[in-house]
């Protein structure tokens, strides 16, 4: 799949906002003690999403019903949704100064539609864009690091109307968000998520 920017502005991949908070000092931290004695950029990249996949708890894997999207949160209680992953992944890598995205599947849960985050990250020293899929590999998921032939969390099936966004947005979803900020707990979150249309 031919992948799009949302902004032509590549800095617009580096900042830092209320959600992916970089400032926060254990962020910093983790990103510096992931990073130490990596030979290149591609392997830090794949240190970092490695840390975020396997260490950070997709929270429906441990049964978990808080509702936690701010990057800094994601990585004090260790887990999160897959958008939350997300956010972590590109707060480390942006601060590492690694241009970082945010990206959306449709996918099929139990016969509901509902949406799934993923990242956009760029590797400068091959001048390419790739996805990476954070959610974690529970459940027979199988995602990796790969720069060609990307292995995600999910498969695409379109004849289940399921769809792969090509845009690589510079931010988090706002309906996304929205959803998470107004849920009491990770139950209510995603039943508004598999009930919301997703274009």
């Amino acid at each position: 799949m031919q992948l799009s920017l949302e902004k032509g502005d590549i800095n617009k991949y580096l900042i830092s906002s209320g959600l992916i908070d970089f400032e926060d000092l254990n962020i910093q931290q983790i990103a510096n003690n992931l990073s130490k004695g990596a030979e290149n950029e591609i392997q830090i990249i794949k240190i970092v999403y490695e840390f975020v996949r396997d260490k950070i708890a997709h929270s429906t894997d441990i049964g978990s019903n808080q509702v936690i999207y701010k990057a800094s949160d994601v990585l004090k209680y260790g887990h999160g949704l897959c958008f939350a992953k997300s956010h972590l992944l590109a707060a480390i890598l942006r601060f590492l100064g690694i241009p970082t995205g945010f990206c959306y599947q449709k996918i099929e849960f139990d016969g509901k539609i509902g949406l799934h985050g993923l990242n956009g990250v760029f590797i400068k020293n091959i001048d390419k864009w790739i996805r990476l899929d954070a959610r974690g590999n529970e459940n027979g998921i199988n995602a990796r690091f790969r720069i060609e032939n990307e292995c995600l969390a999910y498969n695409i099936k379109k004849e289940k109307g399921e769809l792969d966004f090509p845009t690589i947005y510079a931010q988090p979803n706002r309906k996304v968000i929205k959803i998470l900020e107004k849920s009491s707990n990770l139950d209510e979150a995603l039943d508004k998520v598999f009930n919301t249309s997703w274009l």
